[in-house]
């Protein structure tokens, strides 16, 4: 069966850091994104990758990085000088055959 499986998140003081994994399952992750929604708000794009090419969004350009190990087939997400407006359930992302695969979503809370 095909999933991405997420680890990682919980609670942290604003400056903190905190990592987030995403381990596929029968499939490649050549191409994904991590997403975050908070409660009323459509879910937003925070990073994407895609063989090279790694993309943030401006609001954590500089504090979020993207990594891959190809070996383990898990991309992180590392995330640090958390701020309280980076709360949010965290997801990521791939497509297969045209089908979006969401992992099962992770919470990120910072407190001021």
């Amino acid at each position: 069966q095909v999933n991405l499986a997420q680890s990682g998140g919980g609670l942290v003081q604003a400056g903190g850091s905190l990592r987030l994994s995403c381990a596929a399952s029968r499939i490649s992750l050549n191409c994904m994104g991590w997403y975050r929604q908070t409660p009323g708000h459509e879910r937003e794009l925070v990073a994407s990758y895609c063989g090279v090419n790694i993309d943030y969004a401006d609001s954590v350009k500089g504090r979020f990085t993207v990594s891959r190990d190809k070996l383990r087939q898990t991309v992180y997400l590392q995330m640090t000088n958390l701020k309280p407006e980076d709360t949010a359930l965290y997801y990521c992302k791939t497509r297969l055959g045209g089908a979006d695969i969401w992992g099962q979503g992770t919470q990120v809370t910072v407190s001021s």
